[in-house]
């Protein structure tokens, strides 16, 4: 029991992120139930017991306030991957999050900042031949500009992205707004 994991809902019923998915460990999914600040939507089929109570390990629960976000995304080494598709933005390969790197647009040591606009996902080679370079001086065209995205195009692309530790009691929750196939 000790991977279990609860998806979090808003109160609108909807994942509060989906990049990464709101998750908890099912030990505070049993303690915001026992403190009131959530409901219980599905459950495990396993079941946890204390002297005087049972219950059995919330795999989806809402929290009972809605909960709500400055309508921008928060500026993250894996929303920088996210948005750019998990692809270095220099040679076009993609990867995993554990073989890529974040470049400097323009460079920090010529002025450049750390924020959306300047700062791109990059392989280790790519990165390491651009150096303290722009991309026209080292002959590396971005493939896509960097900009800021959309916390609804951020949620589009964690979508597209293959989920394996997915339990099915989830599924009815992370797509009802998805586009129905015809």
């Amino acid at each position: 029991m000790s991977g279990l994991q609860t998806l979090v809902l808003n109160a609108d019923y909807r994942p509060l992120s989906y990049h990464p998915l709101s998750l908890w460990s099912w030990k505070d999914a049993v303690s915001a139930l026992l403190l009131g600040r959530v409901n219980l939507v599905e459950s495990y089929d396993k079941v946890v017991r204390s002297p005087s109570i049972e219950f059995q390990v919330p795999s989806v629960v809402a929290l009972k306030r809605y909960v709500t976000f400055n309508g921008r995304p928060a500026f993250t080494r894996y929303n920088i991957y996210l948005r750019d598709d998990f692809r270095c933005q220099y040679c076009g390969d993609h990867f995993s999050a554990k073989d890529l790197t974040f470049d400097h647009v323009m460079p920090r040591s010529r002025g450049g900042l750390t924020e959306w606009s300047n700062v791109v996902a990059a392989c280790s080679p790519c990165n390491l031949k651009k150096a303290n370079r722009t991309p026209d001086e080292a002959g590396m065209p971005l493939i896509q500009d960097a900009l800021e995205p959309s916390i609804r195009t951020l949620n589009q692309a964690a979508r597209r992205l293959p989920s394996s530790e997915v339990h099915h009691s989830w599924l009815d929750y992370m797509y009802w707004d998805s586009e129905l196939e015809l």
